[in-house]
């Protein structure tokens, strides 16, 4: 089946009280992501509130005495590495610390921290080499752990960042994720052809609207049918794992997510998701960021059944309009 950009459009009809119940149509669009299928909906701009506010300067403050993963602490009550992993039993890059993660989501599970002495890290902070050091630190556990043990093949780096996007801990920070079996989108990203992801990126390409840059290696866009709010997608050509990831594409990758990020700071957003999908058989390595939101302070989330279990994202923000602001930053640096 050829690859296309599918979309429809349909409209709701209703007697509105906001109008003297007279008749209203509103409308929204219905697309299908081009490689796993998934479909989402685009509803008009203005449909949910504004990103809400918080105050992090007095979370900070409410949460950095008992954190541990603040420096002080951090070397006392986080656990090691077993020595056949890796002989320090933590990692460090520039600023960045990993150490196993308390809470096994995998076979082989990790954290890092961007630095044991930024408690508070606002998404317009997370500069080009805060991200780079956390980023290393992530590919050399994937290979310590491959390495340890070689059928555990998928490997994944993730980010919850604040509460919004399901952080049980206040502190910054990435989760390394290696298994013998992929996740459910991992497995699906297996499933896509590397020819139908060429065809994919090519005719996005052509299409322009969600292009935001494009290289030899890399391919930064807006996502045609997004999971979530702002969502952006990276594909890293010629590498398929973290473990593949020299110091030069790790430090291409940083720089785009602090673009992003930055573009997620001037829409209002605080709190973001990201995941990098790794494969074991040579597809592209794929990247992807959302925005999270509380929408007012602590009183909604910008998810809900739609997301979480219809695997469907109701969004109001056009793709599109990501990609104009995603180039802009692109182009200032």
């Amino acid at each position: 089946m050829a690859v296309e950009l599918r979309r429809e459009r349909m409209s709701a009809e209703i007697l509105d009280p906001r109008a003297g119940f007279e008749r209203v149509r509103t409308e929204f669009e219905i697309r299908w992501d081009p490689l796993t299928g998934q479909s989402c909906r685009l509803l008009a701009a203005g449909s949910f509130p504004p990103p809400g506010r918080h105050d992090l300067e007095r979370l900070a403050a409410e949460t950095r005495e008992a954190c541990p993963f603040c420096a002080g602490r951090i070397e006392e009550q986080t656990p090691r590495l077993p020595p056949e992993v890796h002989a320090a039993g933590r990692i460090r890059s520039g600023e960045a610390v990993l150490f196993p993660n308390l809470v096994s989501y995998a076979k082989w599970s990790s954290v890092s921290v961007y630095s044991p002495q930024r408690h508070l890290l606002p998404i317009d902070e997370l500069t080009p080499e805060l991200i780079a050091g956390n980023l290393a630190t992530q590919v050399e556990f994937a290979r310590a752990v491959r390495a340890h043990d070689p059928d555990s093949a998928w490997a994944s780096i993730n980010a919850n960042h604040l509460a919004p996007a399901g952080s049980s801990i206040f502190h910054p920070h990435l989760q390394g994720s290696v298994n013998p079996r992929p996740t459910t989108l991992q497995r699906l990203l297996a499933e896509v052809e590397p020819a139908r992801i060429e065809e994919y990126l090519a005719l996005e390409r052509d299409a322009g609207e969600r292009i935001v840059s494009a290289s030899a290696e890399h391919v930064w866009l807006a996502s045609f049918a997004p999971l979530g709010p702002g969502e952006m997608r990276a594909f890293v050509l010629g590498r398929s794992s973290p473990n593949d990831l020299d110091e030069a594409t790790i430090g291409e990758l940083a720089r785009g997510i602090s673009r992003v990020l930055s573009v997620y700071a001037e829409l209002g957003f605080e709190s973001f998701n990201l995941a990098l999908y790794g494969m074991p058989d040579g597809r592209p390595l794929e990247l992807r960021l959302v925005a999270r939101a509380y929408y007012g302070p602590a009183l909604r989330s910008d998810a809900m059944w739609s997301e979480r279990l219809h695997w469907e994202g109701a969004v109001d923000l056009e793709p599109e309009r990501v990609a104009e602001l995603a180039r802009e930053r692109w182009a200032r640096s």
